[in-house]
């Protein structure tokens, strides 16, 4: 890969060990995705926030980059393992988030933006249509690539941290357009009701995608908690991190459908439900905000749950980003649904958590939060939001 006489000086370590280790990792990643050259990025996302997920091995490694490494671009942060204010009030212990502040303090010495959300289009680390960037959560790279009309790649957390600290990102994968060419056609046959339903389809269309790239025709309308919800499903199901959306998304016009097609029909997505849901109904878990919530989102809550108490032997969380919760705040839904017996989780959300064991089944309205909160060994019940509120304040899912 070509590198530039400043780039060389920094994998030569003229400017400190972190710019020096940033570009061991971006050469050896252009090295192994056959990059030519580096391009710069407008912005990055850095995941793998949470303790839960770093452990001592992983804080060890962000103290050392810490030391003299500093962001060259806007960077924000994913989630983290807890609400970074409130932790107390969801069950977090003393020792947990006195690691996790561990984590966030070596962010903070980076310059890192601590945003703490898998929505960062939501509170300002909004690209343009075209522009370059490093991100790392699934979701939001989705929702970049195929919403915003922007170009990433899927980073890990290392090398999101490399591109940060470096500007640039090695120019391979979906920053070329020669593979951004959808290569499946994917007539959508049912009808999507409910914000769930989005769910539903991105599992359906991820699991025949199989890492390939869809055209999707037959959708007349999308709002942008839709396509965000849908962006987190058909990624984590299955499918590479771009699609596109006739008359919906923006570059939808300048491919061309494939010709081969497959369709989805109310099947497929009743078969989503039945793939997603478990046979449970004593909920004590509902959790909504997977992708976080947008202050639209944290308005319906409010409404659902106004002169309504949640059930005793239920939590009923709503995670979104710090920025929506202070808006929230001055709308004056924070207060209703707090005094329901809601709590918010800022800054984190039932994917990176430590939830294993705290909660036996969930109910929300994300299909990604179902996948995680399995590996939490939850039983997990998907649906509307008016479904979910209900849970919360019966504890049962009555659906």
């Amino acid at each position: 890969m070509y590198l530039t006489d400043e780039e060389q000086r920094m994998l030569d370590g003229e400017e400190g060990y972190a710019a020096r280790k940033s570009m061991e990792i971006l050469a050896a990643l252009g090295d192994i995705f056959g990059a030519e050259r580096l391009i710069k990025v407008g912005s990055v996302q850095v995941a793998g926030v949470s303790y839960h997920n770093l452990g001592d091995a992983g804080l060890e490694f962000l103290n050392e980059l810490a030391r003299d490494g500093k962001v060259k671009v806007l960077t924000t942060l994913n989630p983290a393992g807890m609400d970074l204010e409130n932790w107390r009030e969801l069950g977090i212990s003393e020792e947990f988030a006195a690691k996790q502040n561990l984590v966030i303090d070596a962010f903070t010495r980076m310059g890192i933006l601590i945003s703490c959300t898998c929505t960062p289009y939501l509170i300002g680390n909004l690209p343009r249509y075209g522009e370059h960037v490093a991100w790392s959560e699934s979701s939001a790279v989705t929702f970049a690539n195929s919403v915003i009309g922007a170009k990433t790649n899927r980073e890990g957390g290392p090398s999101a941290l490399a591109a940060a600290f470096v500007g640039k990102t090695p120019c391979y994968g979906l920053h070329l357009d020669e593979n951004r060419v959808p290569d499946m056609h994917v007539q959508v046959n049912a009808k999507l009701a409910k914000l769930s339903d989005w769910g539903a389809l991105g599992y359906a269309i991820g699991k025949k995608a199989e890492n390939k790239i869809a055209y999707i025709t037959g959708i007349k309308e999308a709002e942008v908690d839709e396509l965000k919800s849908f962006c987190a499903s058909v990624v984590t199901y299955g499918s590479k991190p771009l699609f596109y959306m006739q008359g919906i998304t923006p570059a939808s016009e300048t491919v061309q459908a494939p010709k081969d097609t497959v369709t989805i029909e109310e099947s497929d997505i009743k078969n989503a439900y039945d793939n997603i849901n478990d046979q449970v109904s004593d909920i004590d878990f509902v959790c909504v905000g997977c992708p976080h919530c947008s202050i639209k989102e944290i308005a319906e809550i409010a409404e659902l749950v106004k002169g309504k108490k949640v059930n005793a032997n239920t939590e009923l969380w709503v995670a979104t980003s710090r920025t929506a919760k202070q808006l929230a705040d001055k709308r004056g839904y924070t207060q209703i649904i707090e005094a329901s017996g809601g709590k918010f989780a800022c800054d984190t959300c039932m994917a990176v958590a430590p939830l294993k064991g705290r909660f036996k089944a969930l109910a929300t309205t994300s299909a990604k939060g179902c996948f995680y909160s399995r590996q939490n060994s939850m039983k997990t019940k998907m649906g509307s939001l008016k479904e979910c509120i209900e849970a919360a304040v019966t504890g049962k899912w009555n659906s």
